[in-house]
């Protein structure tokens, strides 16, 4: 009879013992390879949980910049509408200047020369702009007999390494005078009106709205027509400019340092005023907010960390339940395959005695019970890999988080398993197997 004969009939003769062997190999493989599609499954949610994570810190902290930028945008707006609205606020005097004058009398009495504005215009200065000479003296208008502060301003000079601004203040046309609200009230001056100042005949531009400060007793006029009024040709007391918009802790030190290398001996006094304060009120917002982003992207990465922390305290749970449930169910079935060989084996014992007396070697007896357990395991191994792919595919959803068993376990592996579990089948097998081949038929039918 031809060995595929003789095994077909061996299976076909004990039927449930084949059988229990195919399903417990099928058990074995669907449970190992299952077990991996699990640890998988949750490596890879608990990898999506934390990448989620990352994406929504990045989410927050774009959305905190994104408002902050709106906000420094606005307060920078408002900073700059409101400083233009008040004026300059950087006065940059004589060397040798007594500063207790300025403060008593709101100008200074030393001269500097008219070019000191054009070696700071075409400097690299970057801390002030909108440049504006100045020539400021309290005199006695003779016409009037009264006394008023006469003030020669040209136009803006711009940076020549900057764009043009546009002027806060309108350069005096010569010829024209701009004069305060207590004169024009007082003089009934208005528009287009000529009046003589030192005998020299000058019409009225505008008149100013009323102040409340000095400025409502001040004429202003072009600087050359005032230079030369007061005999101060090419000579200013005060370079007027505004201040940059930077966000820095030292403002005026770093403005006095940069002046003082282009005009040595300069002094240099910043005017307070509430567009300051909101300058001053960017830097905090802005550093508030700096601070809150710090503590979020803090906080958030110690919540990712815990959430890491625990995600894998729980995958190593898992792993270490499944290194020692897997080896378990492989030896348990190991264990089955060979007690169920052994049952076979002995149960077939005369069987046994009878082929080898007819002349059948111990080798092809061996062959049969061997082959025998490889297609129980071939079987099982379909049966279980069907097995894996149904439950995979009806708890994809609940258990595996919509993953496929494809991207969760190789499917070289799983095909390689048609090879590796019947050769362990086979192993199981083996010594029951050699133990029947090898016994002598006439000690076997001795007894049988």
């Amino acid at each position: 009879m031809r060995p595929f004969n003789l095994v077909l009939r061996e299976i076909a003769h004990r039927k449930l013992n084949f059988l229990l062997g195919a399903i417990c190999v099928a058990f074995t493989v669907t449970l190992t390879f299952g077990a991996m599609a699990l640890l998988r499954a949750h490596d890879l949610k608990s990898n999506s949980i934390l990448e989620k994570h990352d994406l929504r810190t990045v989410e927050i902290l774009a959305k905190m910049e994104a408002e902050t930028a709106r906000n420094m945008d606005g307060l920078e707006d408002a900073i700059r509408k409101s400083m233009k609205g008040l004026g300059f606020n950087i006065f940059i005097y004589p060397e040798g200047q007594d500063m207790a004058e300025v403060y008593s009398q709101g100008f200074a009495s030393k001269t500097m020369p008219e070019e000191y504005v054009t070696t700071l215009a075409n400097s690299e200065i970057v801390t002030v702009n909108h440049l504006l000479p100045r020539l400021t003296r309290k005199i006695k208008w003779p016409e009037q007999d009264r006394t008023v502060v006469l003030i020669g301003v040209r136009g803006e000079v711009p940076l020549a390494h900057k764009d043009p601004k546009k002027p806060l203040i309108e350069p005096v046309p010569a010829g024209k005078i701009v004069v305060g609200y207590e004169l024009h009230k007082s003089l009934g001056l208005k528009t287009g009106d000529s009046i003589p100042i030192f005998g020299k005949k000058f019409s009225v531009l505008k008149g100013h709205s009323e102040r409340g400060t000095v400025d409502d007793i001040t004429i202003w006029m072009n600087l050359a027509e005032c230079q030369e009024l007061l005999d101060q040709k090419g000579r200013i007391n005060a370079i007027l400019a505004l201040e940059c918009n930077c966000a820095s802790i030292d403002r005026l030190g770093e403005i006095r340092a940069e002046i003082s290398k282009i005009l040595p001996g300069t002094k240099i006094i910043e005017k307070g005023s509430r567009a300051l304060a909101r300058a001053e009120a960017r830097v905090k917002a802005k550093s508030t907010a700096d601070r809150e982003k710090a503590t979020i992207q803090a906080s958030r990465l110690d919540q990712r960390t815990n959430e890491s922390a625990r995600l894998e305290e729980l995958q190593y749970s898992r792993e270490r339940m499944a290194s020692m449930l897997i080896p378990l169910v492989a030896v348990l079935c190991i264990a089955v395959v060979g007690v169920l060989s052994f049952t076979n084996v002995r149960d077939r014992q005369s069987e046994i005695g009878i082929f080898r007396a007819m002349g059948v070697t111990a080798g092809r007896i061996l062959q049969v019970f061997l082959a025998r357990a490889f297609l129980s395991g071939f079987l099982g191994s379909i049966l279980g890999l069907g097995l894996l792919y149904f439950l995979g595919d009806t708890y994809k959803e609940t258990h595996l988080f919509g993953y496929a068993l494809e991207q969760l376990v190789d499917s070289q592996l799983l095909l390689q398993s048609l090879i590796f579990v019947p050769v362990l089948a086979c192993l199981a097998a083996w010594l029951p197997s050699l133990q029947a081949a090898r016994r002598d038929p006439a000690e076997i039918l001795r007894y049988e």
